[in-house]
């Protein structure tokens, strides 16, 4: 598997990925998918096989209350390509660009029926902070985590 950041010409087979893993309501639009790749203050990382993307992820940063912080949007791995490690390795990326945009923290939301990622993200450090009914749509809770990125910032610069 190789990873790469995301170019323009990815986004048909990115959204194809994102009609594989999420059914409506719960799928991004396509315009609002193209605003958040496009963001500039935003990464995509994309996980290639066989020279087509199969899975990405979504990481945006903002200063909230004199903090950076980042947020991941989505993580997503095709069907097929899932127990691949894929996921981990996204996770990491978006972390990393996280932190090279300054965030000291870093947050997500998770369906409470996904145990696989909820096992993704407390194996990484991530923390629940709370649960928020109704944050998909009518009737479908998420949970949210969070964990400091600090921590790594120190750890990569010797401190």
């Amino acid at each position: 598997m190789e990873y790469r950041l995301y170019r323009p010409e990815d986004f048909e087979l990115l959204y194809a990925v994102e009609e594989a893993c999420f059914k409506p309501p719960f799928r991004f639009s396509r315009s609002m998918m193209q605003r958040a790749v496009a963001n500039s203050q935003s990464a995509t990382w994309v996980a290639v096989a066989e020279g087509k993307p199969v899975g990405f992820a979504l990481v945006e940063w903002a200063e909230e209350a004199g903090l950076m912080a980042a947020y991941i949007t989505t993580i997503e791995v095709a069907p097929e390509a899932r127990r691949t490690g894929a996921g981990s390795h996204l996770l990491r990326l978006v972390e990393q660009s996280a932190q090279a945009a300054g965030a000291r923290v870093i947050w997500l939301h998770v369906a409470v029926e996904n145990a696989a990622a909820i096992r993704l993200y407390e194996s990484q450090g991530y923390r629940r902070e709370g649960r928020e009914e109704n944050f998909y749509a009518p009737g479908f809770a998420a949970l949210s985590y969070a964990k400091p990125l600090e921590d790594g910032l120190q750890q990569q610069h010797g401190e």
